[in-house]
């Protein structure tokens, strides 16, 4: 089974993480340990599923869902690579962010706006929305997919993906800390209504530092919602509310800066486009070969230089697997049989 879209660029993701951590580094730490293991048995994950037979429903819906999966071990290490910085570093991204802000809306929105129009319903209803994220990304793949319909759940999550790469990456290199860390909490009743508990539970346990800005919430719901409304428009329209208070919902219940949802918003609406352009376009097969990642390191071919393998798996971590056939045939005519760098077509 050929390796998608989806792959490759989850792939060159990882890539670029594996980067910043050996920039970064340092290669004692436990927790960078814990990642370059994670990126390991990321790519063992995607050779068995270049190994799977066109009857294998199980292993076929499992390739199509398991980026969502990996939506919170990826999320996780951004909260490690970022714990590593100087926190005064992060804030000072925020004081950008927040002129920005007051240049554009006249205030901190994020800050003022529960404090002047505090509303025991509106609080609950839009910390409820914020929930809503969870649902919007998972369950049209899921449901795509018990339907049999591999190929639309595909592009959803393709689009989906696009948006958290691009989140995911600003977060990385641009770390915001966003208003739940910069300002003083709200309080009072809207506070204390049952889903703004719901929510301060769950960022208790799961948030990680620096994941403000685009608010990656906004627009990988947003890209999810607009590629079911190609595929799917019954239950786009279904998402189509709960995607509104989502995108109020992180700015009044003081989760994001207005600029953070604006910017995911925009990220969302390209990353569809764009997941909808590649989702079109003709696929070449790619496959792995067994141990990609140590012919990525180890093997040479006779003339000293890297052999097809290595370029292979380095495309395939770059996301840049776009070759034009004559590149192909060039190379069967430069690395022919019994050389250590063969191409299998």
């Amino acid at each position: 089974m050929a390796l998608n879209r989806v792959d490759r660029l989850l792939a060159g993701y990882l890539g670029f993480v594996t980067l910043i951590i050996v920039v970064r580094g340092p290669f004692s730490s436990r927790a960078n340990a814990w990642m370059f293991g994670m990126h390991l048995l990321f790519g063992a994950m995607l050779y068995l599923y270049t190994r799977l037979g066109p009857t294998d429903r199980l292993g076929r819906a499992m390739h199509v869902l398991y980026p969502i999966a990996m939506l919170l071990p990826f999320y996780t290490q951004i909260g490690f690579l970022n714990a590593a910085l100087d926190p005064d570093t992060v804030f000072a991204h925020d004081a950008v962010i927040q002129g920005w802000e007051d240049a554009i809306f006249g205030s901190q929105i994020s800050y003022t706006w529960i404090r002047n129009k505090p509303s025991v319903f509106w609080s609950g209803l839009l910390h409820l929305g914020y929930t809503s994220y969870y649902p919007i990304a998972a369950l049209g793949p899921i449901l795509l997919v018990l339907r049999g319909r591999e190929s639309d759940a595909t592009a959803v999550v393709l689009a989906t993906m696009v948006a958290f790469v691009v989140c995911y990456v600003v977060f990385v290199l641009y770390p915001v800390a966003g208003p739940n860390y910069a300002f003083e909490p709200p309080t009072g009743p809207v506070r204390e209504v049952w889903s703004a508990r719901l929510v301060y539970g769950m960022l208790a346990g799961g948030s990680a530092f620096g994941t403000a800005f685009p608010s990656s919430h906004v627009a990988a719901s947003t890209a999810a919602t607009l590629m079911l409304w190609r595929v799917w428009r019954p239950l786009a329209a279904l998402f189509a509310l709960p995607l509104v208070l989502l995108i109020i919902g992180t700015v009044y219940c003081q989760m994001h800066y207005g600029i953070d949802a604006s910017t995911g918003l925009i990220v969302g609406i390209l990353a569809t486009y764009v997941a909808a352009k590649w989702h079109k376009e003709p696929q070449r097969a790619q496959s792995l070969p067994p141990t990609f990642l140590f012919f990525l390191l180890f093997e040479f071919d006779e003339r000293g230089g890297w052999g097809v393998h290595q370029r292979k798996a380095l495309c395939v971590l770059c996301g840049l697997c776009g070759q034009k056939k004559a590149a192909h045939a060039q190379r069967r005519r430069l690395y022919q049989p019994g050389t250590s760098s063969v191409i299998r077509s």
